[in-house]
């Protein structure tokens, strides 16, 4: 099980494994000649080994008005497709488990929950060489979860859904609109939609294992640059696109309408990155994103130095 203790051991070792000769053993599958990774140093070992973090698939459901074992406060991943019963994938399975695969509606999907990110994505498994499913490397990159897909073993970028190593190299996934909210707020809302059971694992489910990383002066294995303007590494930012929102500015102003797009925040979402009972974190409150016609818009809610990482060049939008 990764741990922050198991992370700051491996930290020191993470660069030297960080060579594709000493992973072939682990990874015959995997064609390395085939990469958009410049410098192999980047990718590191996070401690656990190959699907040492077990992925879900095919999980099964209650209704939400059966679901006793959630705190009001605590957070869900919410994902809502027409003509299916909403889904709700509590972070309390996913910190654990990292990626779930499921098909809602007839639409194969990954929803993926990178801790060391707080990086929340939900794909579309669905490509030009078939439908994927992923497991979890136990490699990371720039500290966001490297997934791999099971039929072809290539290597793919979290939080932008990007096959970075093998054969499918530069394919990209289709990111899905979802968004994570208190279990109360999905529960009001669809008393009959689903939520997802938990795994038969032997976890402590509904405990952090990163207890107080969200409030740490620094990300674990990461050693590029820190986001611009003083902002902290570890700010939730609002990504959209390649913009940028601070959650500080968006929590302060409540609704902001820039760029196409609006952003709304309301109280009332615990981290599950802060206190050593999930449903205890302290309000980071949820985060909804919409275009002009009021349809929800992919985003992201992600630690500033995970942003400044994969979108160097991306545009970071201050208060005016």
């Amino acid at each position: 099980m990764r741990s922050l203790i198991l992370i700051l051991v491996l930290f020191a070792a993470g660069p030297a494994l960080a060579n594709p000769e000493r992973w072939r053993a682990e990874w015959p599958e995997t064609d390395f000649s085939r990469s958009s990774v410049a410098d192999w140093a980047e990718i590191q070992s996070g401690g656990p080994p190959k699907d040492g973090i077990p992925a879900i698939s095919d999980p099964t459901f209650l209704r939400a008005s059966d679901e006793t074992r959630l705190g009001a406060r605590e957070p869900v991943i919410t994902v809502e497709i027409d003509g299916a019963d909403p889904r709700a994938y509590p972070i309390r399975y996913l910190i654990w488990h990292e990626i779930v695969n499921d098909s809602i509606g007839g639409i194969p999907v990954a929803v993926t929950y990178c801790p060391l990110c707080n990086s929340g994505l939900t794909f579309d498994r669905r490509t030009a060489a078939g439908t994927l499913s992923f497991g979890v490397s136990g490699k990371l990159r720039h500290s966001d979860m490297v997934m791999y897909d099971r039929e072809t073993e290539s290597w793919w970028q979290q939080a932008i859904g990007k096959a970075i190593v093998g054969r499918l190299t530069g394919t990209t996934l289709t990111a899905l609109p979802a968004w994570m909210e208190s279990w109360e707020e999905f529960r009001t809302r669809h008393p009959d939609g689903l939520v997802m059971n938990e795994p038969a694992h032997r976890r402590d489910y509904g405990r952090n294992p990163y207890r107080g990383y969200d409030s740490s002066p620094r990300p674990f294995l990461y050693s590029g640059e820190d986001p611009p303007h003083g902002i902290h590494p570890l700010a939730r930012v609002v990504r959209v696109g390649d913009s940028a929102w601070t959650l500080e500015r968006l929590r302060a102003e409540g609704e902001i309408t820039e760029n196409g797009v609006t952003l709304i925040w309301r109280a009332g979402q615990a981290s599950a990155l802060d206190k050593a009972r999930i449903a205890q974190g302290r309000d980071v409150g949820t985060v909804r994103v919409r275009d002009a016609s009021g349809r929800d818009l992919t985003h992201d809610v992600m630690f500033a130095f995970a942003f400044h990482a994969f979108w160097p060049d991306g545009t970071w939008r201050l208060a005016r």
